[in-house]
């Protein structure tokens, strides 16, 4: 979302007065540290390519506190913060800062780092006409609205979303997650790809308590040309007539809750020796509800314009089937550790093209462009948008390098 300029003719990097803008993450998109809230000392859990596995389960480990809305972290000693670094930029420059990563340019893990070189290179200023806004995305939402406070620091007057598809004001068209039960980890390919094979196995399940998950659960009030539907082979019970051994059980976003409960009912995971159990929670989906509704009353302030910018031509998973005819699902929970088949639709691989349309604004421009999910980020064309509808152009066709911290947590 990019207000409306001030200006209509092109700006370059002479004008000093650009409207600030502020780069906002989605989820999975932002650095998470865990910090000792005695010593205060920090380390990064999210993301990181050496001994992720370890610090994930150490640290980032969490459980739903119904009382606060909030996922708290396991481990009693340790909180989970974003740093806040270069105004913000920082935690959503690259999401893996290490010297290893910068020495080989691992880009799956550049995160708004390209747009950030753009911006700077078109004459827009750290802590002054650009500021970035990382969160702890197991959060609801809802939390969010530290964003008032955050940028009431900065004094700043006027802002300029830059949104991509994926982005929080979407999450109401985002099913992906729901429709991958136990594999929640697949729903955020994009963002881990290559890098955190360690995540798969410590995180997809764990997430299962975060807020922000279950808001990404399919929105039952939104018209697909073609309901999305979970099938599950199921081997029927031994001993009733029946036609078939198995059957094909569907369901759809209306009825696909008393599912996921069934298939999480054994859902736990093992802490410093204690099980803790981990079932579809039903407080956390109250809780998701409220929020998809504020979402969905939201309404742009009056002389606020709304682009949206969302991939294409990329095979993104829609329908999901769980089990075959010659291997059924006997117990639901089998689900949890079965490998999923797909049918595919149009879109950047994570986001259908159909639903990525589904923020219920009426925008200003909608622009499918011939890329990934996290690709939006780093595409010439996406840029050239960005530079026409802020009336931009780059100082010179060399962009700087601009990210200035190395971390090698």
């Amino acid at each position: 979302m990019l207000g409306d300029c001030c200006f209509r003719r092109r700006r370059r990097v002479s004008d000093e007065a650009l409207d600030p803008v502020l780069l906002v993450s989605g989820i999975g998109g932002s650095i998470l540290n865990s910090r000792n809230k005695n010593s205060k000392w920090e380390i990064r859990v999210w993301v990181r390519l050496f001994l992720a596995d370890l610090e994930f389960r150490k640290k980032a480990w969490s459980i739903y506190n119904p009382k606060s809305g909030y996922t708290e972290c396991l481990d009693k000693n340790s909180e989970v913060v974003v740093p806040e670094d270069d105004y913000g930029l920082y935690a959503i420059d690259i999401l893996d800062p290490s010297w290893f990563v910068k020495l080989f340019h691992l880009s799956e893990v550049y995160h708004f780092h390209d747009m950030i070189d753009m911006l700077v290179g078109c004459g827009y200023k750290k802590g002054t006409t650009l500021f970035g806004y990382g969160f702890d995305f197991r959060q609801s939402n809802s939390s969010l609205i530290a964003l008032d406070s955050t940028m009431n620091c900065y004094v700043l007057l006027q802002l300029e979303y830059t949104k991509t598809a994926y982005d929080e004001m979407v999450l109401q068209s985002q099913l992906q997650v729901a429709y991958h039960v136990g594999r929640i980890d697949k729903a955020m390919d994009g963002l881990k790809v290559k890098l955190s094979t360690a995540y798969k196995a410590s995180g997809g399940r764990k997430l299962i308590e975060c807020p922000s998950i279950y808001e990404m659960l399919p929105n039952p009030t939104f018209t697909w040309k073609k309901q999305p539907q979970i099938h599950v082979w199921r081997k029927q019970p031994e001993g009733e007539e029946k036609t078939s051994p198995v059957k094909v059980e569907s369901y759809g976003p209306n009825d696909s809750f008393a599912l996921f409960a069934e298939a999480l009912k054994n859902n736990e995971l093992n802490y410093n020796g204690n099980t803790v159990p981990l079932p579809f929670n039903f407080s956390i989906l109250k809780w998701a509800i409220g929020t998809r509704q504020v979402l969905e009353n939201a309404r742009l302030p009056d002389g606020v314009k709304f682009y949206n910018i969302y991939g294409t031509s990329h095979n993104t998973p829609f329908d999901v089937c769980y089990g075959s005819e010659a291997s059924p699902i006997k117990d639901l929970p089998q689900i949890c550790r079965t490998m999923p088949v797909y049918t595919y639709v149009d879109g950047d691989g994570t986001v259908p093209a159909e639903s990525v349309k589904a923020d219920g604004f009426a925008a200003t421009a909608r622009v499918g462009v011939c890329a990934s999910h996290r690709g939006l980020l780093r595409d010439k064309t996406v840029f050239k948008h960005i530079q026409q509808w802020l009336e931009i152009t780059p100082e010179n066709s060399q962009l700087k390098k601009t990210s200035k911290v190395i971390d090698d947590m």
